[in-house]
């Protein structure tokens, strides 16, 4: 299954894109095929409990701001409902 084909993919790059910009699908593709060993397009719900918390670790370096932090925690975990 490729990116153009995972809405869960999609949808997670999408509200990274709100704080990385066009640094987004590179972010989200990297986060999975690092911390998750999967390709992006077999991103899937079972792995968002595992995905926020490698993206909230690297956010939390990027911003200074941890309120910044915690609307990207909260949007991703909207995903996971």
């Amino acid at each position: 299954m490729g990116r153009e084909n995972n809405k869960l993919y999609e949808k997670v790059v999408r509200v990274t894109y709100r704080y990385l910009g066009p640094a987004a699908d590179r972010f989200v593709s990297r986060q999975c095929k690092s911390h998750l060993n999967k390709k992006p397009g077999q991103l899937c719900q079972n792995d968002l409990d595992d995905l926020i918390v490698w993206f909230s670790l690297a956010m939390g370096m990027l911003s200074e701001d941890p309120e910044v932090v915690k609307q990207f925690e909260s949007e991703l975990k909207g995903l996971a409902g």
